[in-house]
């Protein structure tokens, strides 16, 4: 298995990323290589500093690299040799298993979808988050910023692919998939909502539970929730700035504990020809090495395989 890190894409300087991909290689099994995609002078200062094997890893050379303040729709064009749209290429190309970045998030998103784009079927591909529930187990919510306004198909298809997600990585059986709403009653919510309920309610390919609320999303009543990425991005980001008040005020409990994304580094690109791995910008080291533990489970689940016959 190769695993194509962006060592450029952090906020912290490749510095974090590199040793971060020295902590993971210290934990993967020796079939999994690692492809270290950015300056390599950068990446060879770094490894010395860390007294690291460098012929422990693969080193491509990236330059004139894509910053987050680079359009996203522009960027891949006009930088071919930065170590985003090297590791797309290398992807496509079959040389990588899955590519992994902390880097711009709307770079990652047009490269997944122009570059080893959707799978036959998918409609809108989607980024999931999880979301750590009482019961100690995590669940998934999604689209939480991919597609800001959502028709009912593409919905249904969100509750397909986080069913899909929650079964083949988080090992959830016959997961339940409910839509997020403003009421549990089936005649609740706006036009989008009605419609996205009827058509969830007469597929069969996922455990449809009904419409859950904004007070479900901790409980065990759905383990997957569906949404718009409008709205999923407001919740994501209400769940992270609720968990960094806590910690500032010193209130330091097991289960707020689990908001902190360090817990889980990266997520997947759901619905593309390929393993796309985005990752949190300002990641320190142990949450970028958790978000390349977290790559190699995604390809040995094979989850694009299951996503691909489910949408035959």
């Amino acid at each position: 298995m190769r695993i194509g890190l962006d060592i450029m894409g952090s906020d912290h300087g490749p510095a974090v990323v590199v040793n971060a991909a020295v902590m993971a290689q210290r934990e993967l099994p020796t079939d999994v290589r690692l492809v270290l995609i950015g300056s390599a002078q950068a990446i060879a200062q770094e490894l010395s500093k860390l007294g690291a094997d460098g012929s422990a890893f693969d080193i491509v050379p990236s330059e004139n690299d894509i910053t987050m303040h680079d359009s996203a729709t522009k960027a891949l064009q006009s930088k071919p040799n930065s170590s985003i749209s090297i590791g797309f290429h290398l992807l496509k190309e079959g040389k990588l298993d899955a590519f992994a970045s902390t880097g711009n998030t709307g770079a990652m998103l047009v490269a997944s979808v122009f570059s080893v784009k959707p799978i036959p079927g998918v409609i809108r591909p989607c980024i999931p988050s999880v979301v750590p529930k009482e019961n100690g187990n995590y669940g998934i919510l999604l689209d939480v910023g991919a597609n800001a306004d959502c028709k009912p198909d593409v919905l249904m298809q969100f509750g397909l692919l986080g069913s899909l997600l929650a079964e083949h990585v988080y090992h959830i059986k016959t997961p339940k998939v409910g839509l997020l709403n403003i009421g549990e009653e089936d005649k609740k919510g706006n036009a989008v909502a009605l419609a996205a309920y009827g058509l969830m309610k007469e597929q069969s390919q996922f455990n449809f539970i009904g419409n859950v609320e904004g007070r479900d999303l901790f409980n065990d009543k759905a383990d997957v929730i569906v949404t718009d990425g409008f709205t999923g991005n407001i919740v994501l980001k209400a769940v992270e700035a609720f968990h960094d008040l806590l910690e500032q005020r010193g209130v330091h409990e097991p289960f707020f504990d689990r908001f902190n994304y360090e817990n889980y580094g990266g997520l997947p690109v759901l619905g593309v020809n390929g393993n796309v791995i985005i990752g949190h910008g300002i990641s320190n080291d142990t949450t970028i090495k958790n978000m390349v533990l977290f790559t190699r489970e995604v390809v040995e689940s094979k989850l694009n395989d299951r996503i691909r016959e489910a949408f035959l």
